[in-house]
């Protein structure tokens, strides 16, 4: 996050209805929303269609933070559904209308990012997860993935740290076969 103390402050400031403390915060934090989409979408397009979900969803919402934790908390939050939904959009419209491939922009891939491909498989886990085991995606989102702090990401869940470490742990269980390569 920027300089978190004045974030906070003009995250307070704007879920109180100041519409001028609201637009400095959307300005302040957009870099950072970004570069945070950009962890789950890796097409930089997709990753800043989804900031301006984020900043959307901000604008919309901000009256919901009630200040109890922290705003940087909230927002991975928001980032992460947002990241999640604009994956689940892209992936649903591809599977509706293929593409045809455009040999100048088809990734080639022996040079297609190692990581690129990983954040896909892990959206694809994320989104079998979900359907199999729905309570589990929370925990894995905020640990593994925002890199919250156990005891920040277990308020955030709304869970006692004893229930959310032991569900962190059902969902790396749950996804590491789906992350694996294929033997």
């Amino acid at each position: 996050m920027p300089d978190t103390a004045p974030t906070e402050d003009l995250a307070r400031r704007a879920a109180g209805g100041d519409p001028a403390a609201l637009d400095e915060l959307l300005h302040a934090i957009r870099p950072e929303v970004v570069r945070r989409c950009g962890r789950f979408l890796p097409c930089r397009e997709d990753a800043e269609e989804a900031a301006q979900d984020v900043l959307l969803q901000v604008a919309r919402k901000i009256g919901t933070f009630e200040g109890r934790s922290r705003f940087g908390t909230w927002l991975h939050t928001v980032v992460a559904n947002c990241a999640r939904q604009k994956y689940r959009e892209l992936k649903r419209r591809a599977a509706e209308q293929p593409a045809p491939i455009d040999v100048e922009r088809h990734a080639d891939p022996r040079t297609t990012s190692v990581i690129a491909g990983s954040r896909l498989d892990l959206l694809d886990a994320l989104d079998r997860l979900e359907r199999e085991h729905p309570h589990l995606v929370a925990p894995l989102v905020y640990r593994d993935i925002c890199q919250l702090e156990y005891a920040e990401a277990a308020e955030r869940a709304g869970i006692p740290l004893g229930t959310f470490k032991s569900r962190l742990h059902e969902a790396r269980r749950q996804v590491r076969p789906w992350l694996a390569p294929p033997s």
